[in-house]
């Protein structure tokens, strides 16, 4: 009788397992980006500028101190590019967190604006984007962190030409309670 049981268990238990996998997909994968898809970009622009390989000029300035220059001949991309997959505004908890406030398309160039609705959860504030012929033209976003012990701000800004990037920049600034506010720039300009 005990067997009969346990036999019954492991029947039901693969019967279960089997059903799944004939059922229906998932439906996170049937979300579609409801704003520009950044990832999907980045990626992109990411697996081109790596087969591609070119030389970057940098420019970074600390402290309000000197603007230090100078010429990178290898990049690893994917480093280089992640800190812009915070713009990313379709993750799945920012779902209808942003409206657009401006869309207007003029001589072929379309501009969007997206601004956040729910200030508390979403930190990608501002989301401006530029495309012609349905390529990127330009991205600049505004990210901001604010708590009782921490307030930063980071201005994201991509450039592109013929749909390839050309230029990219991150301004910002950080403030901790008890420690002086810290300013930073750094930007890269892609020499093909």
């Amino acid at each position: 009788m005990l067997r009969a049981f346990w036999l019954l268990g492991l029947v039901a238990l693969v019967s279960a397992c089997g059903s799944e996998a004939a059922g229906p997909a998932p439906a996170k994968a049937a979300l579609k980006p409801m704003y520009f898809d950044i990832k999907a970009f980045l990626d992109a622009q990411t697996q081109d500028l790596t087969r591609r390989n070119p030389a970057v000029e940098k420019r970074v300035e600390l402290r309000g101190g000197q603007m230090e220059t100078t010429r990178v001949p290898e990049v690893d991309w994917s480093k280089e590019l992640q800190i812009f997959y915070q713009a990313d505004i379709n993750k799945p908890a920012l779902r209808d967190a942003y409206k657009i406030m401006r869309q207007d398309k003029w001589q072929g160039v379309s501009r969007t604006v997206y601004q956040a609705d729910r200030d508390d959860e979403a930190p990608v504030t501002r989301l401006f984007i530029e495309t012609k012929a349905d390529k990127l033209q330009l991205l600049t976003a505004t990210i901001q962190q604010d708590n009782p012990l921490f307030y930063s701000e980071k201005r994201l800004l991509l450039r592109l030409h013929n749909g390839r990037l050309s230029e990219y920049e991150v301004t910002g600034i950080q403030k901790l309670v008890l420690f002086d506010t810290l300013r930073y720039s750094a930007a890269g300009r892609v020499l093909d």
